[in-house]
């Protein structure tokens, strides 16, 4: 009696070797082993590398979930990165180095404004589709100027509003703001101002620091403690580092008013060593920060909670962040996918014709791009967190 393990194997070599033989007998098309390479400029040292490195981490647990997925068909995605070392003329080498190898299909870039924006006629010029995860709304728009560069991070405008809505939710007639001085942080200040004045909010006081900032006692005391009578909020509009030493600063003034964080001061789940100055305090940020306190009613609300279990395993904590990266992944393999281009060949416009259009109910919430907007994230996945027993919570 021959065993059934034999005959099992025996029947599926003889399968598989008659579906080969018809396919060949048919004149099959060529099946497209070629890999999807995506070249990455990252901040992975100098002042700017703890996004960086988030990203990274971020970057390859993504690109190791599709190629195991069996979703690529026989096809496998392949990372390429350089590390721009925080220096905008840096990151310009780099991503002309990458236009220039025929090879890469498409640039993902990290954090840096000023290097996604410089980086703006080298991206046009080489015609390579690029996703920046930079915040500045001036990455991506005019779109005119900016066929190629795509952005994937929260916009200044739709924080504001959310933020501000939280605000008169909470009855706060009067803030300060402490504010980043580079573009987005401009940005977000004139947008709190118009927003402000629309919810018949006063803006109290203003304060701008620099990147390069540590000592935050002046400016977190000018806006606390001197000469802006009663604020009933400081509202921080920084980087995660700068927005924690803001925090510190005005847990030592004693300041009774509440703290809201814009988006960009999100980082880790855990706060540390900023637990007890950040308690209570408000983040406006998307809900996969926190997708452990929400029911999984969709299956994007499964995936985004699957992703946060996946990272956390990882990684020992969860970065707010990383789920933009793997969402520029995500972009750019299924525009690949859906772009049906010739085997083996790199079509760079056709990858940006349909990057263009794409639509998806991503890990950072949902993602619409279209030919009158390249700044994806849509302002529906903003949300209101809030920092309790040492993490951030959904608020409510």
């Amino acid at each position: 009696m021959i065993p059934i393990r034999s005959v099992t194997i025996t029947a599926l070599a003889s399968a598989i070797l008659a579906t080969t033989l018809t396919g060949c007998q048919l004149g099959a098309e060529e099946q497209d082993t070629s890999p999807i390479v995506i070249a990455v400029d990252l901040e992975l040292s100098g002042s700017a590398a703890p996004a960086g490195k988030a990203y990274k981490r971020a970057l390859d647990l993504k690109v190791e979930q599709l190629n195991a997925s069996g979703a690529l068909g026989a096809r496998k995605i392949d990372l390429k990165v350089k590390d721009n070392r925080s220096d905008a003329s840096e990151s310009l080498r780099n991503v002309g180095d990458f236009g220039n190898d025929p090879k890469v299909t498409a640039i993902i870039m990290g954090g840096c404004d000023a290097c996604a924006v410089g980086a703006v006629g080298t991206v046009n010029e080489k015609k390579i589709p690029t996703i920046a995860l930079a915040p500045s709304g001036a990455v991506a728009s005019p779109v005119a100027d900016r066929r190629y560069m795509f952005k994937l991070a929260p916009n200044a405008g739709d924080s504001a509003a959310a933020l501000t809505a939280e605000l008169g939710r909470r009855n706060v007639r009067k803030a300060a703001v402490l504010s980043s001085a580079d573009s987005y942080g401009s940005e977000g200040l004139a947008a709190l101002r118009s927003e402000f004045k629309k919810a018949g909010i006063k803006m109290a006081a203003a304060e701008t620091v620099k990147a390069t900032d540590t000592d935050l006692r002046q400016p977190v005391r000018a806006l606390t403690t001197e000469g802006t009578g009663k604020t009933d909020a400081l509202v921080v509009w920084t980087p995660p580092e700068q927005a924690m030493l803001a925090a510190d600063e005005a847990k030592k003034v004693k300041f009774k008013g509440a703290l809201f964080f814009d988006a960009t001061a999100a980082s880790e789940l855990f706060l540390g060593a900023s637990s007890s100055s950040t308690e209570q305090a408000t983040l406006i940020f998307t809900q996969t920060m926190v997708i452990d306190d929400v029911i999984a009613t969709t299956p994007a609300k499964a995936a985004r909670r699957q992703w946060f279990q996946d990272y956390t395993a990882r990684f020992g904590g969860y970065n707010g962040f990383s789920s933009f990266a793997a969402d520029a992944v995500q972009l750019i393999v299924d525009a690949e996918l859906r772009d049906g281009g010739k085997p083996d060949t790199v079509d760079r416009d056709g990858l940006r014709d349909v990057l263009e259009t794409a639509q998806l109910d991503g890990l950072s919430g949902p993602i619409r791009l279209t030919p009158d907007n390249h700044s994806g994230l849509m302002p529906q996945a903003l949300t209101t967190l809030v920092a309790r027993g040492g993490r951030w919570r959904l608020a409510g």
